[in-house]
Formats: C-alpha cells, structure tokens, sequence
C-alpha cells in the first residue's frame, strides 16, 4: 500500500485560520454532478483522517475496549462490517437502518423485546462462524467495558440477551425501546468480533489486530498513525469489497490533508470543515466535494454542577451574550442553519426554533454580569478549525458583555479526560445525532449521572426516557419539544451551529457516504466501505 509522504511544513498552515447502480451520480457539491458508470473491481486507496478526532486510536480497534470509538466508525465498518448500517438515497434523503450482517429484525407490539436474525454462513475472516453465540458474547462484553460508544439501552436483569436459535438472539428490556434500532450504527455492540480471536490473542494483541467479518482485513496497525488493510477474500457479500486494500492514515488537520489529496498522496479525506479550504475543493476540476447532511448542532455546554454556572444567572448570561446569527454570517458566510435545539436539519426530530428561546441581548447579559459581580469562565473545544473559529467569536462576543474569557482546545482523548475529570465550566461540542436517543445524542450531553453532560434534572431526564421509551414517532417528536424547552427555559446550554462535515475524494474514486450523503451518525457520515471502488 502506498505510504503518505510527509508534507512540507509551510503548508502545514491554514490559510485563514452509492452504491453502484448504472447511471447514478455522484454527491459532489461542486457543480453538475457528472454520471457514474458501473463499479469496477481493484485498486487501493489512502484515506485521511483528522488526527484530532477519527485520526486517534490510542487503545487499538477492539470494540469492546477502545476509548474512542464513536470516532473511529470508519476503520470498525471496514474491519468488523457491522450488523446494521445507516443507508441513504444518494442526495441523503430516505434515511434508514438497514440490516447489513442482519438479515432481519422484529420488535415486540410493546417495544420490550427485539430479536436480531442473523445471515446464514457468514464467517470471520479467521473461518469461525458468525452466529448467535457471537453476538451474545460480543454484547455482553461490549456492554461490560467502559467503551464511550457503548449503547444504553434498557435492559431486563435476568435474561436480558438470549441466543433463540443458532441465527437468532433477543434482547429484553425493563420498557419499551423503540430507538434500539436507531442506537446500532454508532454503537460498538454493531461491530461483532471473533470471540476465538479474542481469546486466543488476548486482548492487548486483539486491540492490534483485531478479527472481524468485515470487507477488510488488519495487514498493519500503528495506532493513531496507519492503518493498512487488505480485501476479504472470505467476506459474505459475493463481488464485494470491490478495492483490493484501503488504508487509514492519521493527519494533523484539513490543510496538510488538502495538500496531501492534492500532491496525490491519497485519495480521500473525511469531515473538512475549514472554510477557505471547502470552498477551493469546490471549485476544483480534480476533487469531489460532499458536504453531508446536518444531524448535530454544535452546543455551549455548561456544567451546571460546579460554579460559576450553578447559578442560573450565570447560565442566563451566557445565552443574552451569544450571537450565533452574527457568527455564521461573519466567519462561514452563512453556510450553516442555526439551531435552537438538539438535531439538525439532516436528523429526526428536527425543530428549527424553540418557544420561549433566549435571544440574543447584550443590555441584559452586562447587567447579569454586573448582578453577579463579574464573570470569568474557562471555554474548551475540539481542535478543529470550524470549533475553534467559534470558540474565538464566542470569546470576543462574550467579553463584551463583561465576561472574561479563557479559552483552550484539546485532541479527542485529552477532550474525554476533561470531561470525565468533571471540573470543566464550559464546553463547546456537537449534541444530537440521526436519532436524538442514540448515538451522540441528547442523552449524552444532557442527562442526569452522564460523565459529558452537565446537567442533573429529574424532570428533563423524564422527557428523554420517555421519549426513548415511545413507539408513535408523533409523539416522540412533541416529547423531544418539549425537552428542547425545558433546557431553554433553565438556561442549560445555548445551541448554535448546526455542523455538516464535508468528504473529500479525488475524481475516480465513488462510494456510498463517500460521493453520495448520508446522513452523520455522528460527526461524520457512515460510509459504506464494501461499496467504494475505483476507476481503473
């Protein structure tokens, strides 16, 4: 496989701060979209990820026990499949679960229990079947470990995982679920490990190289670095993967990764969110552009267990102060919708505004400021271009009300220790996914005992079960309004932007996720790596 050759460090700077239907056409957001002919077999491709988020792997690929998994849903597609996966018409719409390693689903009349049917025959790649017994032993050990991408799902005391038959198991639960199918894509109890592997290997080598039943086998792990990976011969998809090998290599950003695309040193790049630099891919003949659709609004967490923002005069004037309007036109040219609530417009549940929102208003942030006889705040955020250009804005809008302002930004595992630590003020990240009960949803930044949610409401956590708990999606949606007002109305946390990353490929290299949307399950969008091909 091809190795990235380092880049030069000037141009390490930022400048300014699918499938494979016959006729489809590519998602590329720079133009008419040119016809895609008929997938072709072979080829190797190199794709980039951002070292500060899906670029990071420090504790190895093992589902149960990598520490950043929900960033890491690329490389655990390409090597464990995945039971369920997040399809899509190519321009995003029709979104859906889809049964993938499944061949089926049923869910009981009163959402407690849901019962997986697995493939007939398939096998990891190490030759063990791929059966019921599997996906018991993976789910209770998934469950079992600390992994942040483990689901929280309901389950039953006794009984909760029963293997039905040698393709069937069932999950019990204490009430009904019905967001449980909506909770696989972005979930580690979706990618199911050999568990012969595993026990053979021990963890610590597992973690290394890891055994799946995905399009891609594990040729070379060096972890948050390179990942090389070669074609499945013993995959369950006939013709499928249609790449020969596909490597995952770490970047420190957007730039050098343009600069890589462009110099030839790879062929795909996923979640460019640096302005300047989307909008010369854009207008770019060699690269396609494809800017997903927006699931999670970025949000002003405040840690409402620790001053200042136990007061709620505090958290008042954090809202008065905030001008997301102002920000999206000043520095991204309006290019994102501004949310007022947990799920963008790309996501279920969508509420564009919020009754009783506290709007913008300077004159009552100074005089909160000056009620509480000053405010000086610690700010944090991922380091990425589009969370710090906000994070800056937000400083200087705050400062004028009075506020004094420190702000900091941290790769993916010092932003967990931040968080996990508790004695965080302030954060901004991305709340809210595909599904606000799953994922990176809701519930992760706002419920009660979560270690990334700053909130304790017994009232608030009420709403958010019972909106989980809930199969009429109309009255899902009324619940999850009524959530979004709760948290306006307590001054929780003002939302902002909602974030739609962008993929990057060079011309001739097509896939699901990749040139077409999807929605993000979380950040980025699911791709479908078994359906990626290459012209040759």
């Amino acid at each position: 496989m091809m190795r990235l050759a380092p880049v030069a460090a000037a141009l390490m700077l930022v400048t300014a701060c699918g499938g494979g239907d016959s006729g489809a056409t590519t998602g590329s957001d720079n133009g008419t979209a040119a016809p895609v002919g008929e997938p072709q077999s072979g080829g190797e491709i190199t794709v980039l990820e951002d070292a500060a988020f899906a670029g990071s792997w420090p504790a190895g690929l093992d589902p149960a026990t990598n520490t950043t998994g929900g960033s890491n849903i690329a490389m655990n597609q390409a090597i464990f499949g995945g039971l369920f996966l997040l399809t899509a018409d190519d321009d995003g719409t029709n979104a859906e679960v889809s049964p993938n390693q499944a061949e089926s689903y049923e869910m009981s009349e009163d959402g407690t229990q849901f019962t997986v049917t697995l493939r007939e025959g398939i096998e990891f790649s190490d030759g063990t079947p791929l059966d019921a017994e599997a996906v018991r032993w993976n789910w209770e050990r998934d469950l079992a470990n600390p992994c942040t991408c483990k689901p929280t799902w309901p389950l039953a005391e006794e009984n909760a995982i029963e293997v039905l038959d040698p393709l069937s198991v069932r999950l019990t639960f204490t009430r009904p679920y019905p967001a449980i199918l909506a909770s696989f894509p972005s979930a580690n109890v979706n990618w199911i490990a050999s568990p012969t592997a595993v026990q053979a290997q021990g963890e610590d080598d597992f973690a290394i190289n890891p055994v799946g039943a995905g399009p891609f086998t594990v040729v070379e792990n060096q972890l948050s670095s390179r990942l090389e990976l070669a074609k499945n011969e013993n995959y369950f998809k006939e013709g499928l993967p249609y790449l020969d090998g596909l490597t995952f290599q770490s970047i420190g950003g957007d730039q050098p990764a343009y600069q890589a695309l462009q110099a030839g040193q790879a062929q795909a790049y996923e979640g460019l969110n640096t302005t300047p630099l989307l909008e010369q891919a854009q207008a770019s003949d060699n690269l396609q552009v494809t800017v997903q659709p927006a699931t999670s609004p970025y949000v002003v967490q405040l840690n409402t267990a620790i001053a200042p923002f136990d007061d709620v005069r505090a958290r008042e004037a954090i809202y008065r102060a905030t001008d997301f309007d102002a920000i999206n036109e000043g520095i991204f040219g309006g290019t994102y919708d501004v949310s007022q609530s947990f799920t963008g417009p790309g996501g279920k549940f969508h509420q564009p505004e919020i009754e009783g929102y506290p709007e913008y208003d300077l004159d009552r942030a100074k005089e909160l400021v000056e009620e509480l006889g000053g405010l000086t705040i610690s700010l944090g955020t991922i380091s990425n271009y589009v969370a710090t250009q906000i994070n800056t804005a937000l400083q200087t809008q705050w400062q004028e009300a009075g506020i004094e302002v420190e702000i900091s930004d941290y790769q993916l595992s010092g932003l967990i220790q931040e968080f996990t630590g508790g004695e965080w003020q302030a954060m901004l990240q991305t709340a809210g996914a595909w599904d606000p009960a799953a994922g990176v949803g809701v519930g992760f930044r706002f419920a009660s005992g979560v270690p990334y949610s700053g909130v304790n409401d017994p009232e608030l956590d009420a709403l958010l079960d019972e909106a989980s708990a809930t199969l009429d999606e109309d009255v899902r949606a009324d619940l999850y309004q009524q959530a979004g007002e709760l948290i306006a109305e307590n001054f929780y946390a003002p939302f902002g932007l909602a974030f739609a990353p962008a993929n990057i490929a060079v011309e001739g290299v097509h896939g699901p996720g990749l040139t077409t949307k999807i929605p993000p399950i979380l950040v980025n969008a699911g791709v479908i790596w078994d359906e990626v091909w290459q012209e040759q």
